[in-house]
């Protein structure tokens, strides 16, 4: 089992965040995380996220015409934010990411088992994605407040991908962060049978 130190760091105190100090995201930390989420278990290891990781001022720019309002500050104060999104062709590369079964078929030509699949699939990668930037010792801040149609008409032009969420990595500024909210208890979120 996990330390407690990692437990803390992956959960227990993990915040999601909304303001970010001065900081920088190495190139390095954006390729640890991928090479720890993609670990991460996939329905077939169908494997459909995508990320556009949103760094340059350039880019931030594009970026933040397809934020709602109240995500435009946190979201341009951070040093990275990640277009977590999905491959409608996903299913191009399943010969070589499945190779047990004739997984391609399964989804060509199905467009809403790709997209069911693609969404559900891709959105637990990237929780992968906020467990492993957390492991790298980046904070969180995951946000849906945004146009997802223009977002992908500007960033992903032919098409073939589609947005699921954003979220933002770098080092959170504590003083910016909400009481923590609270959880159900297992009772009222679990059962056993």
């Amino acid at each position: 089992m996990l330390d407690q130190n990692a437990l803390d760091t992956l959960f227990i105190n993990a915040r999601s965040h909304n303001g970010w100090l001065d900081s920088d995201v190495s190139n390095e930390q954006i390729n640890q995380i991928y090479e720890l989420m993609k670990y991460g278990p996939t329905a077939a290891n169908n494997s459909p996220a995508r990320i556009t990781f949103v760094k340059s001022a350039a880019g931030k720019q594009k970026l933040k015409a397809h934020l709602d309002e109240g995500n435009v500050d946190k979201a341009m104060a951070a040093p990275v934010i990640a277009i977590i999104s999905y491959d409608i062709e996903f299913y191009e590369k399943l010969p070589f990411l499945f190779p047990h079964a004739d997984a391609r078929s399964w989804y060509a030509g199905n467009d809403a088992k790709i997209k069911s699949a693609g969404e559900m699939n891709a959105t637990l990668q990237g929780a992968y994605f906020m467990m492993a930037a957390r492991s790298v010792g980046l904070d969180c801040g995951p946000m849906g407040g945004f146009n997802s149609d223009t977002l992908d008409k500007e960033f992903f032009a032919d098409g073939k991908t589609k947005s699921i969420f954003l979220c933002a990595i770098g080092q959170g500024d504590s003083s910016k962060i909400f009481p923590r909210s609270p959880r159900l208890s297992f009772d009222e979120a679990c059962n056993i049978l």
